[in-house]
């Protein structure tokens, strides 16, 4: 039997709620194998961070080629960079292993408001990753800050795909209203598919973004269409939201196991 695998790079958080360990659970619930990567050691917990690590870039890189030289990973989440080396360090490994597809995530700021990409790495993000990516998944002030100004959804991600991205999930959960709107963009003369969900009430949002683009990845790991794999995880996201409960004095994460595959897989 194959297995799909799919592969995170991302920061360490010690709570599990977001970064590598996060993305190893949502991949495991929907049955995919999850290998990972660690770019960023960080400290901290349902509260917020309390100090960033970065790994040094050439240690990054040196994982990310052991698995892809051994592994036949089919699908790559990039997340949390931290610097402009380990960036292009990342670009440089994708390059020499083409393949798998890559939904990159670009979390530039925690929940708690605490930096975790600096300003050089995001001009590199912009240079050396976007042409690499099948999916890039900012929300609203993700997208804002990559472009250097607020655009609405469709427009942000049309000059997103200018700048090379392959695809644009705009996600809209930092919009106002009991209604919120993903707007996925694939190209600049294409309708864009809107998807809208209801807002979830409830406090345990730690690692939203890591669980949905994880999600898409194990997605495209399992060799979904691309609008099948947005759609699909979006869904998931939402009964991951609405089956959270608290964990520790903060902000939990979301239920990454609320329901196991194959239940959930179309």
């Amino acid at each position: 039997m194959t297995v799909p695998i799919a592969l995170s790079i991302a920061g360490l958080d010690p709570s599990g709620g977001a970064g590598v360990l996060a993305d190893v659970k949502t991949f495991t619930a929907l049955g995919v194998y999850g290998a990972g990567v660690v770019t960023a050691v960080t400290v901290q917990n349902t509260l917020g961070v309390r100090a960033v690590s970065p790994l040094p870039a050439e240690l990054v890189a040196a994982q990310l080629d052991a698995l892809l030289t051994d592994l036949p990973v089919r699908a790559v989440k990039i997340g949390m960079l931290a610097t402009a080396e380990i960036v292009h360090a990342v670009a440089d490994v994708l390059r020499a292993h083409p393949g798998p597809a890559v939904v990159l995530d670009p979390v530039l700021v925690a929940s708690s408001g605490a930096p975790l990409l600096d300003d050089d790495a995001v001009a590199a993000l912009l240079t050396e990753l976007l042409p690499l990516t099948t999916l890039l998944t900012p929300n609203l002030p993700e997208a804002a800050r990559l472009l250097g100004e607020t655009l609405p959804p469709t427009e942000a991600g049309a000059r997103l795909l200018a700048h090379g991205a392959g695809a644009v999930l705009v996600k809209g959960g930092h919009g106002a209203g009991a209604e919120l709107e993903d707007v996925l963009v694939t190209c600049g003369a294409c309708a864009p598919l809107r998807l809208r969900h209801p807002r979830v009430d409830t406090p345990h949002t730690h690692g939203t973004g890591c669980a949905l683009s994880a999600a898409i990845a194990a997605g495209l790991a399992r060799e979904m269409p691309l609008y099948q794999a947005v759609e699909h995880a979006v869904t998931w996201l939402q009964g991951a939201l609405v089956n959270a409960y608290p964990i520790g004095a903060g902000h939990g994460p979301v239920h990454h196991a609320w329901q196991i595959w194959p239940e959930n897989i179309p």
